[in-house]
């Protein structure tokens, strides 16, 4: 195959070592984070089965509530908010590159049924469909509705990546190569990335990439970051707003702002929980509350999967309805790597893993997944972002380190290094 250096960004980073092969290519001397024009265009409108879509998105939900219990487990008693399309397209772009044992364990963690032929050009439809909602509609700040989702490559100048791995993320997620150099200048790459992710955010998900993740070994980046906003299509009236009480799982109260109105919405109600859908602006996207009985809360949560939050939508019928529920403003962010490998993949955080498809050779594996989120709910509307991050590193993984606490009386001395000789020694008993 043919190998082209380029650069990736979805908010995943695979990283190599500093120290290995230096390999020429024609973005040697472009500035950090300039764009690079792929030879190939997005494609526009991708021949995508309807039977291909309505598997994506139902393997996608799937995925969506195998890992809301991993994450809400973890979590403990906290909120938590999250893009599941963010992370599953992230990782899509990294699933292009996996072969063998390991493609097969991100398939069935991600619960991608379809193959890699057919399921890129299916996000990509998917992701355009998406794009094009809310044409004339409102956003709660009164600038109009925005979804928008955006994908980019970044890559260490002078690295090589397969022609066929690029050509994929290129034509299916309009993923340009960005060249930057980890090397020698990692923490400039790190605030340039970060840059771009809350450009595309609104200054939703800042410092997405922490201190300490990019450095000198790092090869690649993708990235992938969301933004939406939108009015309600019923908004509700800031002067029906008053305090009350929110009761909490520990038994405990507190009083928030409660918005309330009644307008008809689609309303279900069955054993154990009520749920309303309340359209947005457009009437092309909704939010879907499920209020589980009280005390039932941790059973329901349990036991929620694909299947039944896809009962609880189907048997939403319209209905008048008194609705109350709190103002509220939050944010998430997690490492994925333990509820990934918890659902089956193993091996593309470890020596087994084979990402051949991205350079050729099985030298990269993630070394982690990084997802933040922010939400805002108040009687306008919406506005919500979220930005994901694969990291992938060199197989020579570093050696656990040996752990030294130096907690109680030592001996130290000074000395010169190349002759040996001896300048201080002391003791320490107390350091108070």
């Amino acid at each position: 195959m043919e190998r082209i250096v380029l650069g990736v960004v979805f908010i995943a980073i695979l990283a190599l070592s500093a120290c290995g092969p230096q390999r020429n290519g024609p973005d040697a001397g472009r500035a950090p984070g300039e764009a690079v024009a792929s030879d190939l265009a997005r494609v526009r409108s991708p021949e995508v089965s309807e039977a291909d879509m309505e598997a994506l998105v139902e393997g996608n939900t799937a995925f969506a509530l195998d890992l809301y219990q991993h994450l809400a487990e973890a979590q403990g008693d906290e909120n938590l908010f999250y893009s599941p399309y963010s992370i599953s397209l992230a990782l899509a772009m990294t699933y292009a590159g996996a072969r063998g044992e390991t493609e097969q364990q991100m398939a069935d963690a991600l619960h991608y049924t379809l193959p890699q032929d057919r399921l890129h050009p299916a996000f990509n439809s998917l992701d355009q469909a998406l794009v094009n909602r809310g044409e004339g509609a409102e956003g709660k700040d009164e600038e109009g509705f925005r979804l928008n989702i955006a994908n980019a490559i970044w890559g260490q100048e002078d690295y090589v990546f397969l022609q066929d791995f690029l050509d994929t993320l290129a034509r299916n997620y309009g993923a340009g190569m960005r060249v930057l150099d980890f090397a020698s200048a990692a923490e400039e790459a790190r605030v340039t990335i970060n840059a771009w992710v809350s450009e595309r955010t609104e200054g939703r998900i800042e410092e997405l990439i922490p201190r300490g993740v990019i450095g000198s070994a790092t090869r690649l980046v993708l990235t992938n970051a969301i933004y939406f906003n939108a009015a309600w299509a019923q908004p509700f009236q800031e002067g029906q707003t008053s305090d009350g009480t929110f009761h909490l799982l520990d038994d405990g109260e507190v009083t928030v702002p409660m918005m309330q109105q009644i307008a008809s919405f689609g309303y279900a109600e069955e054993e154990g929980y009520q749920a309303v859908e309340l359209p947005y602006d457009g009437n092309e996207l909704s939010m879907v509350v499920v209020l589980p009985e009280a005390g039932g809360f941790v059973d329901f949560e349990a036991a929620l999967d694909a299947e039944r939050m896809g009962g609880i939508v189907e048997a939403l019928e319209r209905r008048e309805v008194a609705l109350t529920m709190p103002r509220f403003e939050f944010d998430s962010g997690f490492s994925l790597n333990d509820a990934l490998k918890a659902l089956g993949m193993e091996d593309a955080f470890s020596e087994a893993a084979d990402f051949s498809g991205m350079t050729g050779t099985t030298e990269l594996f993630i070394s982690s997944v990084i997802h933040k989120a922010f939400v805002s709910v108040d009687e306008a509307g919406t506005e919500a972002a979220a930005a994901t991050a694969v990291v992938m590193a060199e197989k020579a993984m570093p050696a656990e380190p040996v752990e030294l606490r130096v907690d109680r009386p030592f001996v130290f001395l000074i000395r010169d290094i190349e002759t040996g000789a001896v300048l201080f020694v002391g003791r320490v008993v107390d350091p108070a």
